[in-house]
């Protein structure tokens, strides 16, 4: 009876032999500000979308509530694991992620949208089997390399073993397909490899493979290749595949530097097309102006700064690692989204961690929030 106290005390970070700390306000304030700050932009951005597609105005703000409230109970439940009980879900969590990517090829069971297979239907509840790969990869790869560190700056058991291993996995999301969530892949696991300690040689080596094969896969496909050529020059085709990004700049210009005001902005009247999830920002520009931007911007380099520290300070390889991959996945992210906003890279297809609406992204965002709360809590950290 003893021993199997013990054991369940092992998975929750109160029990362990450490100082009890409060969650770190340094990472929930300013997640907590941009998810309030995404409640208003849902509300706003899909309240004549709701009325037209569902007869109710506030249709997808119901269901983005209810969202998070399933995400705050997964953030609340992994923020009191402790290292030991984060490392016990590694293996469960990677293969529930691999079954619930390979159901979406079972008839009947996959859905497909806009020529995308991306979504689960399981019973009442859809879900995006590559937002939770992402995360169960992180949790994975933080187990997987931290076990060879002393071998680490071996090739042929380091990154070649990594990359034989999260290989077949990309290239089924990129089948689907995905090409945004590949390259958030290809990032955080060339991140997580180099604070493991890889050698620079072989990341370089590896990345130019990389690169190549994206591009590849970019120039293989006449629509990768329209969104590309649509990049450099969204003006030239403003009334075809470069309205999305013409009317995303529109909407920057229009906010100008205060913004015209929430819920004053018009891009969102079916002018600026996805602008309750990948496009989000350019409303925030629009009607918080590059003030609104800038703040946004300024709480992700927190939560980045923050994790940061966190895997810096931990001397548990597994959590600092860990640490370092959750961090990626939110802020690399963030960063993506917003770089396209503005035109800096092409389209890709990826959420705004916190503040686009999607069931299964921001269920994620808040579970790899709670992760990081859980290791922030730990007395190494400062």
């Amino acid at each position: 009876m003893r021993n199997a106290a013990t054991y369940i005390k092992s998975w929750f970070g109160r029990f362990d032999a450490v100082t009890y700390r409060r969650p770190d306000p340094w990472l929930w304030l300013p997640a907590a500000a941009l998810l309030l700050l995404g409640l208003l932009m849902v509300l706003n951005t899909t309240y004549f979308l709701g009325i037209e597609k569902k007869g109710d105005g506030f249709h997808f703000f119901k269901l983005h509530l209810a969202h998070i409230a399933a995400g705050l109970i997964i953030l609340m439940l992994l923020s009191q694991f402790s290292v030991a009980g984060l490392r016990r879900i590694v293996m469960p969590l990677f293969i529930v992620s691999l079954v619930m990517l390979a159901l979406l090829y079972v008839p009947g069971l996959g859905l497909t949208k806009g020529g995308a297979r991306r979504w689960l239907k399981l019973g009442p509840v859809v879900a995006e089997p590559s937002e939770l790969v992402k995360f169960a990869l992180v949790f994975f790869l933080a187990r997987f390399l931290s076990k060879r560190q002393e071998r680490i700056r071996e090739f042929k058991h380091g990154p070649l073993a990594v990359f034989l291993i999260v290989g077949p996995i990309t290239l089924m999301i990129l089948k689907q397909p995905d090409f945004g969530s590949t390259v958030m892949i290809a990032l955080i696991l060339f991140a997580m490899l180099w604070a493991a300690g890889a050698r620079w040689q072989h990341l370089a080596a590896a990345g130019s493979g990389a690169i190549g094969l994206l591009v590849f896969q970019a120039a293989a496909k006449s629509y990768r290749m329209k969104r590309l050529t649509t990049f450099l020059d969204p003006w030239s085709v403003a009334r075809g595949a470069g309205f999305q990004l013409v009317q995303s700049f529109i909407a920057l210009g229009e906010g100008g530097k205060w913004g015209v005001g929430l819920g004053a902005g018009r891009q969102k009247m079916f002018y600026l097309p996805e602008a309750h999830t990948d496009f989000v920002f350019a409303v925030v520009g629009e009607e918080f102006g590059l003030v609104g931007a800038a703040v946004v911007i300024a709480l992700f380099l927190v939560i980045l700064f923050r994790g940061m520290r966190i895997a810096h300070d931990e001397p548990d390889p597994f959590a600092s690692l860990l640490a370092v991959g959750l961090t990626a996945l939110l802020s690399i992210q963030a960063l993506i989204n917003m770089s396209v906003v503005i035109g800096l890279i092409p389209t890709k297809g990826l959420p705004l961690p916190f503040l686009s609406y999607g069931g299964t992204s921001i269920i994620i965002a808040m579970a790899a929030l709670g992760a990081l709360l859980a290791l922030g809590r730990r007395p190494a950290v400062r």
